[in-house]
């Protein structure tokens, strides 16, 4: 007798379709939810998909925001933002994020 490479039929499954297509719809709601959550919240990298070829520099901006008041402790570079962390004119601590070509302000967080 020959022996055959192919499997043989299996015998009836133990889920039924409508609980396997139930199961792969919550798989992809979780994974889709997940995805949405889990992500990290930047500045709008909209505001700052900008070439580095068109930056100010950061000592620029520092200049600008001292002429402007604020007391300036940090800048660095996030997401394609210029970051600052500063006190402001009212002597509020801020955590500002600039568009590095033009310098306006994309997001701006402020101590109460």
């Amino acid at each position: 007798m020959k022996r055959t490479v192919f499997p043989t039929p299996a015998s009836k499954s133990i889920l039924s379709k409508s609980t396997l297509s139930a199961a792969l719809a919550f798989a992809l709601l979780t994974a889709g939810s997940l995805g949405v959550v889990s992500s990290p919240a930047h500045a709008d990298d909209d505001m700052c998909n900008v070439p580095k070829a068109d930056w100010k520099t950061k000592e620029a901006l520092r200049e600008k925001l001292t002429a402007d008041g604020w007391d300036v402790r940090k800048v660095k570079t996030e997401d394609g933002c210029f970051e600052v962390y500063a006190i402001d004119a009212k002597g509020k601590k801020v955590e500002a994020y600039f568009n590095p070509a033009t310098f306006d302000t994309v997001k701006i967080k402020q101590e109460d």
